[in-house]
């Protein structure tokens, strides 16, 4: 009897009596990413049924598929999960769970402009940041993420190319669309080559960082030299005149944050709004702007 014939029985299980297949082909299994789903674990339980073999001589259940959800919910303290017995054949089994992780449709994620709005939404029902942080239980910077599509305000061609799927993150699209505001040329030129890209391929976010981070040196540049300096190449420009009473930056130690932060070395600006986002968020006062 193959797989898809065999006899479905739903039961709770006690987590003790489920073991993992050892000729399971995911070998690897990210610690980090098993902390955060057992923290959904804990606050909605286990969504999606694992499936277990029938027991054996031991009364234990082997698993076919589930065994980071099993790990979590282990990890969240539950005791019991629910489970699918089936019975397979151990000739099928690993076509089985080849098949579960390719999904082939059977489960999609929300397009990033929906999901950043429904996290939004869920985030807007607690007092403070700190209190939505401590729900998802994830970072500052990971809420500030998943929320930028929704705080930002996407140009109709940023948002079909976010919504396609050919924009690796909502990150990307929100950083694409403030490199409009300040190139609105080479903006458009990027977008070209993404709308020419083949199906299934994204654009690098890389390739939105490094074209604002020179579009902020020119800036900075621009800024920088004297307005009647007309016959003076820039990089032979004398350093400016610190203003009196004012402490200078160290750019050094910008650079250094703004790789910490995942953002552009030459915009000092962002940099700095994002250092005041994250602090707001640890101090839980109020919901800072994306």
């Amino acid at each position: 009897m193959t797989f898809k014939e065999s006899h479905t029985q739903f039961q709770m299980l006690d987590v003790t009596l489920i073991e993992p297949d050892p000729a399971s082909p995911r070998q690897h299994i990210d610690a980090s990413a098993i902390k955060a789903l057992a923290n959904s674990i804990r606050r909605k339980g286990l969504i999606h049924p694992l499936v277990v073999q029938p027991a054996n001589a031991a009364g234990r259940h082997v698993l076919i598929v589930g065994e980071r959800r099993w790990r979590a919910a282990v990890l969240a303290g539950e005791k019991t999960v629910p489970a699918l017995i089936r019975a397979c054949d151990p000739a099928e089994v690993l076509e089985v769970q080849v098949f579960e992780n390719l999904g082939m449709g059977l489960r999609a994620p929300l397009e990033p402009r929906d999901m950043a709005n429904a996290i939004q939404t869920i985030t807007d029902r607690f007092d403070s940041r700190a209190a939505a942080l401590d729900h998802f239980g994830g970072t500052p910077s990971w809420l500030n993420q998943a929320t930028a599509a929704a705080a930002a305000n996407l140009s109709p061609k940023i948002t079909a190319l976010l919504d396609s799927g050919k924009i690796a993150s909502t990150g990307a699209a929100v950083k694409l669309e403030k490199l409009a505001q300040k190139n609105e040329a080479k903006a458009e030129a990027i977008i070209g080559q993404i709308e020419q890209l083949p199906e299934g391929e994204k654009l690098a976010r890389k390739v939105v960082d490094r074209a604002l981070s020179a579009e902020g040196g020119r800036r900075k540049a621009r800024e920088e030299t004297p307005s009647d300096a007309t016959d003076t190449p820039p990089w032979e420009d004398a350093p400016a005149a610190p203003v009196p009473g004012r402490r200078l930056i160290n750019s050094s130690k910008v650079k250094m944050v703004a790789r910490i932060l995942g953002l552009p070395e030459g915009d000092e600006e962002e940099v700095l709004v994002r250092l005041i986002d994250e602090f707001l968020a640890l101090k839980g006062e109020g919901n800072p702007p994306f």
